[in-house]
């Protein structure tokens, strides 16, 4: 935990987190307070969904991957298609490896009119999904990053990379949440849409950044041995700037 790389616009300090200590602070919301991990992704999706519709973008892809990162983007994609402001959903495997609440996102979006594309079916399709999109939701990977992606993820890395604008959900996709290096291809958006507090690898993106509320209680960061003032105010989001 560091309380000296990003301020609210007001100039308030705000502390940015480890993954590991991100990866606490969530465990004890849902194990010990009660908060559902759908309950988050919905907050997470919502805000999302919130903020790429206040871009000039008209058509947005949605690329998820099946961990929390993507669970979050299925539940923008939900929201964007109830707007249309959708064009596709783009997945980096086949909908039943998808597990858990990332899979209960999923069931929910294929309710909808949404077209859902599968890298490991029509490549060719995705990566058409991505380009021909006025903006693209990076929600591939999260805090959770272990080395270099591989396989289909890096392939829709380099394929977002030559599209624009890009937002990204929590952390661009290929960088290390606690470092900020990138093992190998990363995500370069345009603005980063980081969840509950900043984490401590965006010192090393170009991209803006914005900090939205999971509902997390206080006492959550308390037992987590964070030190926590809500940086939100009356909003929902807050925008964050580094120090120099």
């Amino acid at each position: 935990m560091d309380t000296e790389l990003f301020r609210t616009a007001a100039g308030d300090p705000i502390p940015a987190v480890t993954a590991p200590e991100m990866a606490e602070i969530d465990r004890i919301a849902v194990e010990e307070i009660g908060l559902g991990i759908v309950q988050m992704m919905e907050h997470a999706g919502r805000e999302l969904a919130r903020a790429v519709l206040d871009s000039d973008a008209d058509r947005l892809t949605v690329v998820a991957g099946g961990g929390g990162n993507g669970g979050g983007g299925l539940a923008c994609a939900r929201h964007l298609a109830a707007r249309d402001r959708l064009h596709a959903v783009v997945l980096d495997r086949p909908p039943a490896a998808y597990e858990g609440a990332a899979a209960t996102q999923l069931g929910l979006v294929e309710s909808t009119e949404a077209e859902l594309i599968t890298t490991e079916s029509d490549p060719d399709r995705a990566d058409e999904a991505i380009s021909t999109a006025d903006g693209v939701v990076d929600a591939l990977i999260g805090y959770g990053l272990r080395g270099a992606p591989r396989g289909p993820a890096a392939e829709l890395i380099a394929e977002m990379n030559t599209a624009g604008p890009v937002t990204s959900l929590d952390v661009p996709s290929g960088v290390d949440a606690t470092t900020g290096e990138a093992a190998g291809g990363a995500v370069s958006p345009d603005l980063t849409v980081t969840l509950a507090l900043p984490k401590t690898g965006l010192t090393t993106t170009e991209s803006e950044i914005l900090c939205v509320d999971l509902g997390i209680p206080a006492t959550v960061y308390e037992a987590a041995e964070i030190p926590y003032e809500n940086p939100f105010g009356d909003e929902f989001s807050v925008r964050l700037t580094p120090v120099d």
